[in-house]
């Protein structure tokens, strides 16, 4: 048997790809022809780690006979050099999240069973007083910037206050929104969906004390829930205020989400009140004018509106908004977090999470974003899946099943497999999670 060293190239598919080892080992040796955009594959048996044996198959292919062949030989076993070092990598990245993941598991397995911090850990906890800063000229720090605190109204507009997520994190991105919202600007908010633009204002709200009331423009709301309608009521025939005439003579925030999913009705009502100081024309009730209440403040949140416009394939039945309509708002495109500010997040919800726990899973969030952006998946992954995958995971101390209920039942099969795929590029897990 003739013995030749190995030549392996790591920035194309040339190189050797074995399968096997001993006297069952067989490999392919792919090489540049002398012809031109041609490559010469060479097959046989045996040889070592440093060597290959004796050749019994020796031809030349173009690059797409190629393409067809390196398919076949993965799904057949065969892998390159390369392809093992990145094995070799990806278990011990694996190994190493295994460990992490079951202490991580125990820590909070710990604290709920002595009733500790672990038992409301990710859940929504408010401050430790609502009326401590609720005194004339009060303000809370949002970001870096000062906000006045909204005083203590009505019980009824009290419940309308959003809780405090002690998790949440506020990102450079947000100082300019909220000087908007003390300056008393019409602001929207356009990105992906799950990249935060609603909770970023409730949370803001929750702080500041306001009450906060949503519209979501789903395609069956009417301009009679916006605006309000006549009803028949114990035999008299009364008016109800819709949501908006709600907000403004009460002085809640309304946000609007999905606003490019509005019927054009809706936006045309909305023009006057985005004028600055703009007031409602309640036609309805023989022009009566809505004076809006100086806490009334005004939101929206798009999808694939302005700079997401290119984006509007991927929300079948968004419309387009207008530049005379968007210039009536200030604009701001928020994007999902870096993989940094995500760890952070998944740090401050669930401590039991190591910083390497929670930047994998960071990053495997990030990558299944990208494929969103290219189209390879069909739906995009929140913060919020994010965090119930790994509050499952610190339940069961096994994320292939909690991946289960929090994310693979929630998509397609096609989208399930190919999510199994990133998360599995990021950590190979051990067989028995539960081990110890």
């Amino acid at each position: 048997m003739n013995a030749t060293p190995l030549a392996v190239h790591d920035d194309g598919p040339e190189g050797v790809y074995t399968r096997g080892s001993g006297e069952a080992r067989e490999w392919w040796r792919v090489s540049l022809s002398e012809r031109a955009n041609m490559f010469r594959i060479e097959h046989g048996r045996g040889g070592d780690g440093d060597t290959i044996g004796e050749v019994d198959i020796d031809t030349v292919v173009d690059l797409d006979n190629l393409e067809a062949k390196l398919l076949k030989w993965r799904r057949e076993g065969f892998v390159s050099e390369a392809g093992r070092e990145d094995e070799a990598r990806a278990a011990e990245a694996g190994s190493r999240f295994s460990a992490d993941l079951r202490h991580a598991a125990a820590a909070a397995r710990a604290a709920r069973e002595g009733g500790g911090a672990g038992d409301v850990a990710g859940s929504e906890v408010c401050n430790e007083s609502d009326n401590e800063a609720r005194l004339p000229g009060a303000t809370v720090r949002i970001g870096n910037v000062d906000m006045p605190v909204a005083q203590a109204g009505s019980p009824a507009s009290q419940a309308l206050v959003p809780r405090i997520n002690d998790a949440y994190l506020f990102t450079a991105r947000t100082d300019d929104v909220a000087l908007d919202i003390v300056e008393n600007r019409r602001v929207m908010l356009i990105g992906h969906t799950g990249s935060g633009k609603t909770s970023f204002i409730e949370q803001v709200a929750a702080r500041t004390g306001h009450g906060v009331l949503r519209a979501n423009m789903n395609g069956q709301t009417t301009i009679g829930d916006f605006v309000g309608f006549w009803t028949v009521k114990g035999g008299e025939t009364v008016w109800v205020d819709g949501v908006l005439p709600v907000s403004m003579r009460e002085g809640y925030w309304l946000i609007i989400d999905e606003l490019d999913f509005a019927e054009p009705s809706i936006l045309a009502v909305l023009t006057a009140v985005l004028e600055p100081n703009g007031k409602l024309l309640l036609k309805e009730r023989g022009n009566e004018i809505v004076t809006p209440h100086p806490a009334f403040r005004l939101f929206a949140t798009a999808n694939a509106a302005g700079a997401m416009s290119a984006y509007r394939h991927l929300y079948q039945g968004a419309n387009l908004l207008n530049e005379a309509f968007l210039d009536r708002w200030r604009v701001y495109l928020f994007d999902y977090l870096s993989k940094d500010e995500e760890a952070e997040v998944l740090r401050r919800t669930l401590p039991q999470l190591t910083p390497a726990l929670a930047h994998t899973l960071a990053a495997i969030a990030a990558d299944c974003r990208a494929a969103f952006a290219r189209e390879d998946l069909a739906s995009a992954f929140s913060t919020r899946r994010l965090i119930d995958w790994a509050e499952l995971m610190l339940r069961t101390g096994d994320a292939e099943r909690a991946a289960g209920p929090s994310i693979y039942a929630k998509v397609s099969a096609e989208d399930a497999s190919l999510i199994r795929s990133i998360i599995r590029h990021h950590a190979i897990f051990d067989a028995d999670p539960g081990a110890s």
